[in-house]
């Protein structure tokens, strides 16, 4: 496992890690969804979010079997940086956050972009 985990390029583990942390704030905020699902059994913010919980589960799948159709799906789910970035602009948090997360978007673009990465996710 680690010999495959050292095989993959930086971009691949940088995006797994961008996977885990939304997948992980999406579990954080399951609670929440649960509570407005008692009230109502359809919300607006649930769909979101059992949407946003399905593509990265998929999209995080397709990575770890390094199939070819991983690539877009996983520019697609960076792409999500950009109306974070300026959301966290327009909202009155640290100016360290919205920084943050452009570094991210910008990293995760990069890496994902590499051919390296091209030919790592190979598999039809």
């Amino acid at each position: 496992m680690i010999a495959s985990i050292r095989a993959m390029p930086g971009g691949i583990r940088l995006f797994l890690v961008y996977a885990f942390l939304i997948l992980t704030g999406l579990g954080l905020s399951l609670r929440f969804v649960v509570d407005q699902a008692i009230a109502a059994p359809v919300s607006p913010l649930g769909v979101i979010v059992m949407v946003l919980l399905a593509y990265t589960i998929f999209t995080t799948t397709l990575v770890l079997q390094r199939k070819q159709a991983a690539r877009g799906l996983a520019i697609g789910l960076a792409s999500l940086t950009i109306p974070a970035v300026l959301l966290l602009a327009t909202s009155p948090v640290p100016v360290a956050a919205p920084i943050f997360v452009a570094v991210l978007g910008i990293l995760l673009f990069r890496g994902l972009l590499r051919p390296e990465v091209r030919a790592y996710l190979s598999e039809v």
